[in-house]
């Protein structure tokens, strides 16, 4: 049936062409519990309403008004804020709107941002098939620790661990009680990659500072954000994740703020396979 034939005019003395509720509601593809809720929520009112049979009509010209409320309910808009929106345009005043709009506009670059992160992470699992963990990148908090710690200097990345039991044995004469879950890591103290003479703290978690024993020392180190990424297998491949580390950093607008601390969860002296290894890299980071 033509539209036209549908509609239903509701006095004379009305000059625009009145439509009933219903037919109003096909038109614009929505229900009629819709416009009354629209009624109801002071969004839009019918152009005529018969009190002796509570029949409401709607005019053609407001259509437009029905396509602006969809249009910012799919943008995201409370129907709070399209009630205050619509008032500005019928009070002919803009300030409020604008205001209105920038705040979504806000949340909506907020909302992209986050969900961009998301992506990142996906992708990572996809573009990356090697011996590594290809595990996602995590921005999170490292809460404050008390650490004991030996500053040395690495004639090479292989003496590292060569370290490790005079380290173990200087914290066993000072009484130190490791802290649980343990947390061993290294400290990079220079921001750029070296070959040899590589400057580092080499860090375990305690319950509390013990008085100093010769080269192990105390202190506390600050809650941090860091953007991490666990790594499996051989420290040799360790640039793999580093490099999708810092693209993570780079593409989400972070920045470096502070030494990168590798975190040693699994490793020679408690698994004999390299491919079992586990370790976390951890880099401070901060919003650009």
């Amino acid at each position: 049936m033509d539209l036209k034939e549908k509609h239903e005019a509701c006095e004379p003395k009305i000059k625009s062409t009145l439509y009933k509720i219903g037919v109003f509601a096909a038109m614009n593809h929505i229900t009629v519990k819709a416009l009354r809720f629209y009624e109801e929520q002071k969004l839009l009112f019918p152009a005529y309403i018969n009190y002796e049979n509570g029949y409401r009509y709607y005019e053609l010209s407001q259509m437009a008004d029905i396509h602006q409320i969809s249009a910012l309910k799919q943008a995201g808009f409370t129907l709070e804020e399209i009630a205050s929106i619509r008032k500005d345009k019928n009070d002919k005043t803009e300030n409020s709107t604008h205001s209105i709009l920038l705040k979504k506009k806000s949340e909506l670059l907020s909302k992209i941002a986050e969900l961009t992160g998301k992506l990142s992470i996906v992708e990572n699992y996809l573009s990356k098939n090697t011996k590594i963990l290809s595990a996602p990148v995590l921005v999170k908090t490292i809460p404050e620790v008390t650490v004991a710690y030996m500053n040395v200097t690495l004639e090479s990345y292989d003496c590292l661990f060569d370290l490790m039991p005079k380290m173990g044995s200087l914290m066993e004469k000072a009484s130190c009680k490791c802290a649980l879950p343990e947390y061993c890591f290294t400290n990079y103290l220079e921001p750029c990659y070296k070959d040899e003479n590589i400057c580092v703290e080499i860090c375990e978690a305690v319950t509390e500072m013990k008085k100093e024993t010769g080269a192990l020392k105390f202190k506390k180190m600050p809650e941090v954000q860091a953007a991490c990424i666990f790594h499996k297998g051989s420290y040799r491949f360790f640039p793999e994740s580093y490099e999708i580390l810092l693209k993570y950093i780079e593409e989400n607008g972070y920045k470096i703020s502070g030494e990168i601390r590798e975190s040693y969860i699994d490793g020679v002296w408690n698994k004999d396979d390299e491919s079992q290894w586990l370790s976390e890299i951890q880099i401070p980071v901060e919003k650009i």
